[in-house]
């Protein structure tokens, strides 16, 4: 990067910094990459080579902040990366492009809606003088216009917006913006649309303490939120529902809210939109888990269950055969004087005198 020298002692030279700096991008600026855009800015004066090592050992900061701080200034237009080094913009004639649009002719529909402007011009005059201490930087002009383009906010809606991240500390364009996509998302253009909004917000915040507390918890992770937030806004359940499926947590060990996820997204999917109709259905589910255990036994002692039969003669090919078989185990049984048991020999002579059919 190339730097200009000056003439001036550095007893007496100063570093001047924009002031459109400090209005769009300090506050969304990491503290260790405004101590490196500083120093750049000092040295821009001063014509000598800039080396990261140097930086990193003159600002006493870690090579790999260092590296992260040139990537930031490069992705928010602060910096330009060329074939032998950086350029630092102008900040203030980046800003100027940004928001000149040349207007040769005003057609009537643009002189119409210059006359609808004149009073939310006063709007954010307010929003300025209010929350911006009459500094607002330019590119909140151009972000608001885009707001009421695209959400349709009205005039209230707007200053509740700027309004609500205020009270959060938060007044930064990214905070900001992803207020308004999620107000835009809600379908939120009037005052009593925000109204009904806050109305549902407080409402889930309210149930998400109460499970909290049923489930002995003190606090909800963000996933956790999330579940609750599905069940309540896109399964349209309320806590009666949610309710039920808690108190299934007493068949389980540990519940997690994935289990419970499972259950409520269950119950939606069967379409069952009261508790009546949960009710009912947990009931059917009883009765059939009964049916099919009581069936499972039957199952099981015919399984186990052994025939008797009092005439075994369809075992046999024929009569006469059985009775040469009785009449060889009588002959056995004699031989070996007892009554309870058949020997090995005579179980080999039932086989030798013929074959049984079974």
């Amino acid at each position: 990067m190339k730097l200009v020298p000056s003439d001036i002692p550095l007893l007496f030279s100063e570093t001047t910094i924009p002031d459109i700096f400090f209005a769009e991008y300090l506050s969304q600026m990491p503290a260790n990459c405004v101590k490196v855009y500083l120093y750049l800015i000092f040295l821009s004066k001063y014509e000598k080579d800039i080396k990261l090592n140097d930086l990193s050992k003159k600002l006493a900061l870690p090579l790999k902040d260092i590296n992260d701080s040139f990537s930031f200034l490069e992705e928010n237009g602060l910096l330009l990366k060329k074939e032998n080094g950086y350029i630092l913009v102008n900040l203030q004639e980046q800003t100027l492009n940004k928001l000149y649009k040349p207007n040769l002719t005003l057609s009537p529909e643009k002189i119409e809606d210059i006359a609808k402007n004149k009073a939310r011009a006063k709007v954010i005059e307010h929003i300025n003088n209010t929350y911006f201490s009459g500094i607002m930087g330019p590119s909140w002009y151009n972000n608001i216009d885009l707001w009421i383009t695209k959400y349709h906010f009205d005039d209230q809606v707007l200053i509740s917006l700027f309004d609500y991240c205020f009270r959060r500390s938060a007044l930064n364009m990214k905070y900001v913006q992803t207020v308004a996509e999620a107000w835009g998302s809600n379908k939120i253009q009037t005052w009593e649309d925000l109204d009904s909004y806050y109305q549902k917000q407080d409402a889930i915040v309210k149930i998400k303490k109460t499970i909290a507390k049923k489930l002995g918890k003190s606090t909800l992770t963000q996933y956790e939120e999330a579940y609750i937030e599905k069940w309540l806004l896109d399964y349209g359940y309320n806590l009666n529902i949610i309710e039920i499926a808690l108190k299934r947590s007493v068949y389980k060990t540990n519940p997690t809210f994935e289990y419970f996820n499972n259950i409520i997204t269950n119950w939606h999917e069967r379409g069952l939109k009261t508790p009546e109709e949960v009710y009912a259905f947990i009931e059917q589910r009883e009765k059939q888990r009964k049916d099919t255990k009581q069936l499972e036994k039957k199952v099981a002692k015919a399984s186990f269950e052994q025939r008797k039969y009092s005439n075994l003669s369809f075992l046999y090919a024929n009569s006469g055969m059985q009775a040469k078989t009785n009449e060889s185990i009588d002959t056995n049984i004699i031989k070996n004087n007892t009554a309870s048991n058949i020997s090995a020999s005579s179980i080999k002579n039932i086989n030798t005198e013929g074959d049984i059919n079974v």
